[in-house]
């Protein structure tokens, strides 16, 4: 019998003639064009359509021994089958296959996303086109994740799943530039897990997700390591910045006379949408960040709702800190009070957390002068025209819908 063939794949790409192409390291044996191997961790199998090295361009060779680094041409259609940390093995042997008694390589973990964000187009008759987009970066991002979602306010889209901020920008640039789409790409949020009283664990990605609050024993947020190298006068602004965030320092080093590493832990959730522009704006310029994943934590997390004239805008609620949920609250609350239209009655616009209201706003009715016609006279015919008014208001609030428009939604949304 000869030995068995393990290769570690540390990069996979899409090529459109040669279907996935796999970046392998080979751990032990050897392979050669015309073997069946298998992926362990995604159980595929497959048939070797070659094997070679690099040379700046694929160089066929006969084989891949120990310890070589090379390319494997799978014919496999998506890269998400021959994932990165994977391994592609082969028996040695003739005659049946026992999968059962292979042992993948060490350190392969399935990709999480941890920052979503909706993608929708401008105009909706491109969201043919966005689906055919997205399905094509697919090919050669096995990382990105999508699926459809209709929002009230943008119509149809696709709530991605990134694996960081860089990663969503990189892709939001693709699609405008390779296929020429205008699209309104939401702020972005994070995944929660959810831990429900009897010890079950569900992982959301959107507020409109969340189980009823009876339900819900705990909520966790991920949480990240960030290294900031900044310049020592600047230390201050920056630790107040990270501390205003829910930050938790744990290092300082004094690298030389005048730099210094900080190291924070941070939920993800305060990094996502505007830290770093805070950090560059903080600094000058001149801090920069580097981050990494630690862990989910139990945080005092509720759910912001926001209700017009009474009733929920789903589109528009947030899963937050319950230190920030007044702040956040007034301030949406009065983005809209700015962008929904008067009507002829009352508009309330409010922020709740459960049944508590946390802030308020109010868009005043617009009034016709019905006493303008009268001229001196008893003050009762006066009283009598604006209690007439004043009853016709009432009723019209009672029955009165209100519309908002697609700007309320994208002042909110959007990323600024």
């Amino acid at each position: 019998e000869t030995e068995e063939t393990k290769a570690l794949i540390f990069d996979s790409v899409y090529d459109s003639y040669k279907g996935v192409v796999a970046y392998v390291r080979v751990m032990s044996g050897e392979m050669k064009r015309g073997d069946s191997v298998y992926f362990l961790n995604t159980k595929k199998k497959i048939e070797v359509l070659e094997v070679g090295a690099f040379k700046l361009k694929y160089a066929p060779t006969k084989n891949l021994s120990e310890g070589e680094i090379g390319y494997v041409v799978t014919g496999l259609k998506s890269v998400s089958e021959a994932q990165v940390g994977d391994t592609i093995w082969n028996s040695g042997s003739q005659g049946v296959v026992d999968l059962s008694n292979a042992k993948p390589l060490p350190g392969y973990t399935k990709v999480k996303p941890y920052v979503f964000a909706g993608i929708f187009c401008v105009d909706g008759d491109d969201f043919p086109l966005l689906r055919d987009a997205l399905d094509k970066l697919q090919m050669n991002d096995a990382s990105l994740s999508f699926e459809p979602e209709m929002s009230t306010a943008l119509g149809n889209g696709f709530r991605c799943g990134f694996l960081g901020l860089l990663h969503l920008e990189i892709v939001q640039e693709r699609l405008e530039r390779e296929y020429d789409l205008d699209l309104v790409v939401t702020s972005p949020s994070v995944s929660y897990v959810i831990v429900k009283k009897n010890g079950e664990e569900v992982m959301i990605s959107s507020p409109s997700k969340l189980p009823d609050p009876a339900v819900i024993d705990q909520i966790k947020e991920p949480w990240i390591k960030v290294e900031i190298l900044t310049p020592k006068d600047r230390v201050g602004g920056i630790m107040e910045l990270v501390q205003g965030r829910r930050g938790v320092p744990k290092d300082i080093q004094y690298l030389d006379q005048s730099r210094v590493l900080l190291v924070q832990e941070l939920p993800l959730s305060s990094v996502v949408v505007d830290f770093y522009d805070k950090l560059k704006s903080v600094s000058s310029g001149y801090a920069s960040m580097n981050y990494e994943y630690l862990d989910f934590r139990a945080s005092d997390l509720v759910k912001l709702d926001i209700l017009v004239a009474g009733e929920k805008v789903d589109a528009l609620s947030s899963i937050l800190h319950k230190k920030e949920a007044h702040y956040l609250g007034a301030s949406i609350v009065k983005k809209l009070k700015d962008i929904i239209p008067r009507t002829q009655f009352e508009i309330a616009l409010q922020a709740a957390i459960g049944s508590k209201i946390v802030a308020r706003e109010t868009i005043s009715a617009l009034r016709k002068d019905v006493t303008a016609k009268l001229y001196g006279g008893d003050r009762t015919r006066k009283d009598k025209l604006l209690k007439k008014q004043k009853a016709g208001k009432k009723r019209m609030k009672r029955v009165g819908k209100v519309d908002l428009p697609q700007e309320a939604f994208l002042s909110i949304l959007k990323k600024d």
